[in-house]
């Protein structure tokens, strides 16, 4: 036993002199490998000579393999690929050179925005403050990769950018604890993105659109990188790719088309073009004890009234002679476009041969007053003037009594209850009314006639529109020396029943005046059967003219019934 000890501990010796060595062994070669590896690469970095760079291979792009325009497919933009994109890269030098002032404009929003949201989740979790500790989104403005226009008869403007951002933003929210503060940093975010911008309803009003109606076609592409104390989150497996769907799944649901977002530019009530929501029955019953204005001690008085806000000419009844408590029982109908806003203006006059006619009273009653389908019964004071700060004289002038009743239209007679696009043409039955609500009851015929291209006169071009409507004609105003005049003139039909077997019929003319003899010339007509009119509950068109070489007039029509 002892002499395996003595084997063992002279085992133990020569292990620890072969250690020993191998360690000398390796200093010795690091410290001479080292200056002699540098040495050998000082001399052929000197005098070895450079490979010739070649310059790259360019083809175009009908001569690359099926795996390199493969590749390429992605960055190729929309205008080479589809000739309906529009190249536009002055917008893009434009939102180069305006990027500075657009990121502050737009970090403000942010800012201005997502402040009230902190707010609500202060004292939440123990969360003391949050707050932006940067907020920029960088030197890199998006990308415009092509642009599509649409032509639509609508009064909007529809266009599809392709849009690529790959920005250097740096957005910090800093979140304080008790014991702890996070800084939570937004990184290298990148945007593809296709939406669809609709301008509407084009107004003339600057900046002549009341709203951007923004929807996404098509999930858009999100890649941003997130990082909590320094570390980039996104690193983690499998994170980076469930954060990625998440995001886009709930941008899809919130903005991909059929779903909008409505941004408001100019306010309702200076934007908005009203559209007739229903019709006022007004029958002037009679009045009492009005102002004598004749010499023989009596007068000779007729009702003229109308709707505030309404472009249309106002009604009148007939004149009752030398009577100062006259009776009409005369009906009417007028319509109204808000019932919440609008007045009913009426006017007692003293009709005279000659000269003005004299004023007897006037007053007014607020739409608001009467509930949809109930006849109430009015009987006005008349005043000299509604005026607040215009003095009224004490002496009275007598009462007026009217019968109002507001018949607001059915649901779904408008034309927009089926569309789903502002610019959604209405050719066929889809979004219209049922043929039953259509072709029963009483309603309004809405003919809007917004203007004409390529009309032109053999010796003259001064265009205005005649609308023929069961023998009843309306003018537009005339526009002297163009081709392409724009109306944009709407007139009101109230009918007892749908016009299903009716034309209506429109011809632009041309009228010269020359020593006081008028000269008129037709461009061109057209008649326009309305059933489907009644049965679509609107059309909006551009017609050929009959006649006419190249002439088109553009008109809208529109059937609302109660």
């Amino acid at each position: 036993m002892f002499k395996d000890a003595l084997y063992l501990l002279e085992a133990v010796y020569e292990l620890n002199e072969m250690g020993f060595l191998c360690s000398l062994f390796e200093i010795f070669g690091f410290a001479i490998g080292v200056p002699v590896g540098l040495l050998v690469g000082f001399v052929l970095f000197i005098y070895s000579e450079p490979a010739h760079v070649k310059d790259p291979i360019i083809k175009p792009l009908h001569e690359l393999d099926s795996n390199a325009l493969h590749d390429l497919l992605d960055e190729i933009p929309q205008w080479i690929k589809n000739p309906d994109y529009d190249r536009v890269d002055w917008l893009n030098k434009f939102l180069s050179d305006m990027w500075p002032y657009l990121d502050k404009a737009i970090c403000g929003m942010i800012k201005s925005t997502a402040e009230p949201i902190f707010a609500d989740y202060i004292g939440k979790y123990q969360i003391q403050s949050i707050e932006f500790e940067s907020l920029t989104l960088g030197t890199l403005p998006p990308t415009i990769y092509g642009i599509k226009v649409y032509e639509t008869n609508e009064k909007v403007l529809v266009m599809e950018p392709i849009v690529r951002w790959a920005g250097n933003p740096n957005v910090t929210v800093l979140l304080k604890f008790p014991f702890l503060q996070m800084n939570v940093q937004l990184v290298d975010l990148q945007i593809f993105a296709a939406p669809r911008v609709i301008l509407k309803p084009l107004v003339p009003t600057f900046p002549c659109f009341a709203s951007i109606v923004v929807s996404l076609m098509e999930k858009p592409h999100v890649d941003f990188g997130m990082k909590i104390f320094g570390a980039d989150l996104m690193a983690i497996p499998g994170f980076y790719q469930y954060v990625q769907e998440t995001i886009k799944k709930q941008v899809a649901s919130l903005y991909q088309w059929p779903q909008t977002l409505e941004i408001p530019v100019l306010d309702s009530s200076v934007a908005v073009m009203e559209k007739p929501v229903g019709i006022l029955h007004v029958k002037v019953v009679k009045a009492f004890k009005l102002l004598k204005k004749d010499l023989l001690g009596t007068s000779d008085p007729y009702v003229k009234f109308g709707l505030s806000g309404d472009r249309l000419p106002m009604k009148k009844t007939s004149v009752k002679m030398n009577n100062l408590n006259p009776e009409w029982n005369e009906q009417f109908k007028l319509t109204v476009k808000e019932p919440e806003t609008q007045l009913l203006q009426l006017h007692v006059f003293d009709w005279e041969k000659v000269g003005s006619h004299d004023k007897l009273g006037m007053q007014v009653v607020p739409l608001k007053l009467l509930n949809p389908n109930e006849t109430k019964l009015f009987r006005l004071d008349l005043l000299k003037s509604i005026d607040p700060n215009e003095s009224q004289s004490k002496k009275k002038r007598g009462q007026l009594v009217v019968e109002l009743a507001f018949n607001p239209f059915r649901e779904g007679s408008d034309e927009c209850s089926g569309c789903s696009d502002g610019y959604t043409r209405m050719e066929n039955g889809s979004g219209g009314v049922s043929e039953g609500m259509a072709l029963s009851g009483a309603g309004l015929l809405l003919v809007v006639v917004q203007g004409a291209e390529d009309v032109e006169g053999k010796r003259h071009n001064n265009p205005y529109a005649l609308v023929i409507f069961r023998g009843e004609e309306r003018k537009t105003k005339m526009i002297k020396k163009t081709r392409d005049p724009c109306w944009d003139e709407e007139f009101h039909y109230m009918l007892e029943e749908a016009p299903v077997n009716d034309k209506i019929h429109i011809e632009v003319l041309s009228k010269r005046t020359v020593f006081g003899f008028q000269f008129k010339e037709s461009l061109g007509h057209v008649d326009i059967n309305l059933i489907d009119v009644v049965n679509n509950g609107r059309i909006n068109e551009k017609y050929h003219l009959i006649n006419s070489k190249n002439g088109v007039i553009h008109v809208e029509i529109r059937w609302r019934t109660i």
